[in-house]
């Protein structure tokens, strides 16, 4: 009997199955096909088979990680949202995936991951919260400067203002208009193509719902995006209809559900326990080799109440 398909994604928040746009589109595509995946919803990369998330672990033990071709993968295996899309469907599909990187996906970087405001008090508090020790104290700061390297190669090429706060200016009015163009597109219908959802509904929605679900105290965009109502409610029906309980603010410790995981594991607390010592040892180390702590030898005797500046330098530093 061939191994189960094992998706490894980021763990949930802000009311969202995941708070990672690419974790959060492979999910959903996911969701809309059936596929049978032993989920792994952490907040750990370290403990993906890649190394980094969303990756897709097959049944022959292959893992990808780039998320168009998980969900190339899963059609492969006849999980296709798009296989009823007529030939003018797909050509729409394929215009819209590119009209979402060109102008919507740039503001979403920059919303989460450039905007002071945003970062400091949105992306990086759950990143911080939710990394285990030590990954917590630079792991977001790595993640930040990739999503600044990847804005920069959204916008290479291009014939942009020299000015940041022009730049900023334009790339917010064309999130705007393609916004529009989403809601004009959808209209009344429950997805862009009829009653059933395909793999365009999957990205759409992922780039949608981390914008209308996120308490951003800085959301020009947001704030357009409230404004067209059917968008919202296309949202919402994803939400309710296939993840109705997976919204939880915060990433539970544990789950119950059958084929799932979050941060459970035999050994998590041994695991946990070793974490704090390596990274008590490393800074003691580095302590003692930068000279801000030095070793000496005790005296025979010692007057009651007093301690070694050695161990007086390592209390204050801890």
């Amino acid at each position: 009997m061939a191994a189960p398909m094992e998706l490894f994604c980021w763990a949930g928040g802000w009311g969202l199955p995941s708070v990672d746009l690419d974790s959060l589109a492979v999910l959903t595509y996911a969701r809309f096909t059936g596929a049978p995946l032993k989920m792994h919803k952490i907040t750990n990369p370290w403990r993906s088979p890649s190394g980094a998330l969303p990756a897709l672990r097959t049944s022959h033990g292959e893992v990808i990680s780039v998320p168009h071709k998980i969900i190339t993968h899963l059609r492969k295996e006849k999980y296709n949202a798009d296989y009823d899309l007529s030939a003018r469907q797909g050509a729409d599909t394929l215009a819209f995936m590119s009209l979402l990187e060109e102008k919507l996906l740039p503001v979403l970087i920059h919303t989460f991951w450039v905007d002071t405001k945003n970062y400091v008090e949105v992306t990086r508090k759950w990143y911080v919260e939710a990394l285990p020790f030590p990954l917590n104290f630079f792991l977001p700061g790595r993640m930040q400067r990739r999503h600044m390297e990847r804005l920069q190669l959204l916008l290479c090429g291009e014939q942009r203002p020299e000015s940041e706060e022009e730049l900023e200016k334009e790339l917010y009015q064309e999130a705007r208009e393609c916004l529009t163009l989403l809601s004009q597109r959808l209209g009344s219908q429950k997805f862009f193509f009829g009653d059933a959802p395909a793999s365009l509904d999957a990205f759409v929605f992922s780039y949608l719902a981390l914008l209308l679900q996120t308490k951003l105290p800085s959301g020009k965009l947001q704030a357009h995006l409230r404004g067209l109502p059917n968008l919202c409610t296309y949202c919402t029906h994803i939400l309710s209809l296939y993840f109705p309980w997976d919204g939880a603010e915060v990433a539970p410790p544990r789950q119950t559900a059958a084929g799932s995981e979050t941060e459970e594991e035999p050994n998590r607390r041994r695991n946990q326990v070793l974490s704090v010592l390596a990274g008590l040892a490393a800074m003691v180390g580095y302590a003692v080799l930068s000279g801000i702590v030095s070793i000496q030898r005790a005296a025979p005797a010692r007057t009651p109440g007093t301690r070694g500046l050695g161990m007086a330098e390592e209390d204050e530093d801890e």
